[in-house]
């Protein structure tokens, strides 16, 4: 496969293109999912083809096949420069990138279990017992148990010299439960909502999750929730759990800093950024606590690669700094228009996309308080776990999140338990009144396996290291 990259690369050459990468894109993956000890889902599925981006002209073409001969390479290399060409009668201005020392090499996931090699009996066998504990309660109308897996082989080659080789595998698995009763409809989840927790791994990840320990304490709390209080409005001091907090970083932080929606070239789902140019190194974020950062190579992180599309080492970047914004996610093509070269966020959905920037792992960094402590120290604060439903505007700023789950701090512990709590407030006001965060023992990567961004939608999979944090004197509401 290799050598056809490589000689499709030099007719591109032959072709006098400015820039041209082609990539290989080969999926794995499978899907299990149990709903009420049924097999709902199950399956496993191969996908493969190449992408060619062209940039001729001063303007980018881009084409791709699933037929992966290397008459179809040319073929297809052809068709890409041609679009590139009838763009550039278009163009408002020409693409120029940000240089690059091309590289050259091979990453992959280190795996200790291949998940693609565990018997799926044994799968089933986890999701089954999980499923048979959550329906012990008869209010448990609805029991689901999920593992996804997904295995992406890529080869990456540029007219520049660029040549690489990944293997990235990931994996997750989650569950929910379901209580109906009394015309009242609650649910509880396990590691996190929305199918569950994913990192780059092995089925090693799945052990490490303790499935099984925590489905009657799950069970219990959504049964709880049917007959616990609403959760009273008004403005409180709150703790947000951790995963919780990866959807704030995700939502009103990660978004946001995406530079392609900061210059209006990537609103069609989302919208735009209240993080314009001109904040950048200005903009009191958040308080003197909040460092957040984009870091490719968190071990572990679903946002975890060795090079990204366009063949950029992974790497670490700051995005706010003791509360200051000062970076964005960046690609070769936006880089240069806040002169600086690219941070390695492009990435592509499978090989029939272009790329677009993309989130990796973006990562709140853990505070200097234990969680113990912290609640000893927020009496009569609320804690509120696990996302349940969000919404935010298309500039990011003013936001309202749901979680499943509310409980009132006494006494260092958790007391009173709420139902339908929810949460707003506009971003830099809310980041500013964060005042605490729990260290790194509380300190976990959340895997996010639906990213959606782009018009086709490409779906991506990131990641949020977070911590239980509290926020002062935050609006706090109530949803039926």
């Amino acid at each position: 496969m290799k050598d056809r990259l490589l000689t499709t690369i030099d007719f591109l050459k032959s072709r006098g293109v400015t820039y041209a990468d082609i990539r290989y894109v080969r999926t794995t993956t499978e899907n299990i999912k149990l709903t009420n000890e049924t097999v709902d889902t199950l399956s496993r599925d191969l996908d493969q083809g190449f992408g060619i981006r062209v940039l001729a002209d001063g303007a980018w073409g881009f084409a791709s096949s699933a037929i992966c001969t290397l008459g179809e390479m040319r073929k297809v290399a052809g068709r890409a420069l041609a679009i590139a060409k009838a763009s550039a009668l278009v163009k408002t201005h020409d693409v120029t990138l940000a240089p690059l020392v091309p590289a050259t090499g091979r990453f992959e996931t280190p795996v200790t279990l291949d998940p693609f090699k565990v018997p799926l009996s044994k799968k089933l066998e986890l999701l089954s017992f999980v499923n048979r504990v959550l329906r012990r309660d008869r209010k448990i109308q609805v029991a689901e148990a999920s593992m996804d897996f997904f295995r992406t082989e890529k080869i990456f080659a540029s007219t520049e010299g660029a040549l690489i080789e990944q293997v990235l595998t990931e994996s997750g698995a989650g569950y929910t439960a379901t209580a109906v009763d009394s015309g009242e409809v609650q649910r509880r989840s396990y590691p996190n909502s929305h199918r569950g927790d994913y990192g780059t791994g092995g089925y090693e990840l799945i052990e490490r999750m303790n499935l099984k320990d925590e489905a009657e304490r799950v069970r219990e709390e959504a049964v709880a929730l049917l007959t616990a209080p609403v959760c009273p409005s008004g403005s409180r001091d709150i703790v947000i759990g951790a995963s919780q907090m990866a959807l704030q970083v995700h939502e009103s932080c990660g978004h946001p800093a995406e530079l392609d929606r900061v210059l209006g070239t990537e609103v069609s789902l989302a919208g735009g950024s209240f993080l314009t140019v001109d904040q950048l190194g200005k903009l009191r974020y958040g308080s003197r606590l909040v460092n957040i950062v984009a870091d490719a190579t968190t071990p572990e992180g679903l946002g975890t690669f060795g090079y990204d599309d366009e063949g950029v080492p992974a790497q670490r970047t700051d995005l706010v700094r003791e509360g200051v914004f000062v970076g964005y996610l960046t690609s070769r093509e936006t880089a240069p228009v806040i002169d600086r070269t690219s941070n390695g966020t492009m990435r592509a959905d499978r090989w029939n996309r272009i790329p677009l920037i993309r989130m990796t792992n973006i990562n709140l960094e853990p505070g200097s308080v234990s969680f113990d402590d912290l609640l000893a120290d927020s009496d009569g604060a609320l804690f509120l776990d696990t996302n349940n439903s969000w919404s935010i505007d298309d500039r990011r700023l003013n936001f309202q999140f749901g979680v499943e789950a509310a409980w009132e701090i006494k006494g260092g512990r958790k007391g009173q338990l709420y139902k339908n709590a929810l949460y707003t407030g506009i971003t830099p006001e809310f980041w500013n009144a964060c005042d605490a965060i729990c260290n790194r023992d509380h300190w976990h990567v959340w895997g996010v396996p639906n990213c959606g961004k782009g018009q086709p939608m490409q779906v991506a999979r990131v990641a949020h290291g977070a911590a239980p944090a509290r926020f002062r004197q935050i609006t706090v509401g109530v949803s039926r």
